[in-house]
Parts: structure tokens; C-alpha cells; sequence
């Protein structure tokens, strides 16, 4: 939904743009003042004056109706997205495999229903995992470009997402909140694996974590 919302605007702005640049230059044009012109032609704007003609007003208001209805129209499709987001989230009645993530000066940790953890993130394709989110010492803010996804890391907090990588692939989550010398390079993978080959890997890692506790 978010790429969908993405494609909408990228296409609403590109429309927008060529008709107000086509307009302006269209006007530029049509109002030059060429050599040898007296300078006073009724056709030509006046500072102070509305312009004359053009269906007095009619034009003016079309023109702000049909704005106002597209801006509306994407501003209530954007909001629902928004609802959409923070309360049907599928990890509700879905099942699903819940990380927290913990941000610190400067890199991530991820903790797993085992109690294993890691410095990236792996997380099996097609099913919806929630992350949540902390950080141990100052603000961060953590995001999965790739995957639509970014939140908050606030000490003594927490903020909850969530997501849905569909296929087997690696990606990046990077900090996007300044906070100190290191911020640059805090980043941490993000592989998205098979099922089946997620099970084999999250088996191992319950071991190893029973064996560090024993």
C-alpha cells in the first residue's frame, strides 16, 4: 500500500508540474513585451486589477474546487493508510514473529522470542513480523527503506511496527535520527530468508542460546 501511495503522488506531482511549468511558460510567452509595443494593451495584466474576461471568476473557482477535492481525496486515502497501519495490523490475528529491537551508540541488537541475539535481523519471507523498538542511551530512529519501515528508538520507551516481506532478499536498517559521531555507519543488515531455511537458522540459534544460558 505504501509503494501504491508512492506511485499516486509521483504521478499527481509529475501531472501538477507540467501543467503549472506549462501554464507559466504559456503566459510568459503570450504577455512578452516585444520591441516597438506601445505597452498598453487591455489584453496585458495590470498591477492592483483583476484581469478581464475569462468567464469572471468561473475558471478561477473550477480550478480551486477540483484542487481542493484531490488534495482532500489524498490526504483522507493517506490518513486511512496511516489507521490502516497502527490498528489492523496483521500481527493481531495473524501468526507472527515479534523482534525487539534495541538501538545504542552506534549499532542495532535484536532480541528473538528465544532469547537470542544478534546484530542483524533475519526474518522469514511472507509472514508478518512486529518489531519492538528501544534504544539504551540516546534518541535514535530506526528504518527499513526498502521495506517501508521507520520508527522511533526513545530510551525508556517503546514504538511498535511491523511488516511483510514477500520474497527471499537482503536489505539495509540504518539510523535516521543524528545522534553522534558514528551515525553514518549505524546500519544493520536485514535478510529475508525461505521458510524453511528461517526454521533451520531460528532451531540453531535456540540451541545456541540454551547452551550460552546453561
Amino acid at each position: 500500500m505504501f509503494q501504491q501511495i508512492y506511485w499516486v503522488f509521483l504521478v499527481l506531482g509529475t501531472i501538477v508540474g507540467v501543467v503549472v511549468i506549462g501554464y507559466m511558460l504559456y503566459n510568459a510567452y503570450r504577455y512578452r513585451e516585444s520591441a516597438g509595443e506601445a505597452g498598453d494593451d487591455a489584453d496585458h495584466p495590470r498591477l492592483g486589477e483583476l484581469p478581464q474576461g475569462g468567464g469572471k471568476g468561473r475558471k478561477l473557482l473550477l480550478t480551486f474546487t477540483l484542487s481542493t477535492i484531490i488534495v482532500v481525496g489524498l490526504v483522507l486515502w493517506t490518513y486511512g493508510t496511516l489507521l490502516y497501519v497502527e490498528q489492523d495490523s496483521p500481527v493481531q490475528d495473524q501468526d507472527h514473529l515479534a523482534v525487539e529491537v534495541v538501538g545504542f551508540q552506534f549499532g542495532w541488537q535484536f532480541v528473538y522470542p528465544n532469547g537470542r541475539t544478534t546484530n542483524e535481523l533475519r526474518v522469514p519471507a511472507g509472514t508478518p513480523v512486529e518489531l519492538t523498538v528501544t534504544s539504551r542511551d540516546v534518541f535514535h530512529s530506526f528504518g527499513i527503506p526498502a521495506l517501508r519501515v521507520k520508527t522511533d528508538a526513545i530510551p525508556g520507551t517503546t514504538t511498535d511496527t511491523w511488516f511483510v516481506a514477500e520474497e527471499p532478499a537482503e536489505y539495509r536498517a540504518q539510523c535516521f535520527e543524528l545522534c553522534g559521531p558514528g551515525h553514518s555507519v549505524m546500519h544493520a543488515p536485514v535478510v529475508v530468508m525461505e521458510e524453511d531455511a528461517f526454521d533451520r537458522w531460528y532451531e540453531n540459534s535456540t540451541q545456541q542460546a540454551n547452551t550460552t544460558s546453561a
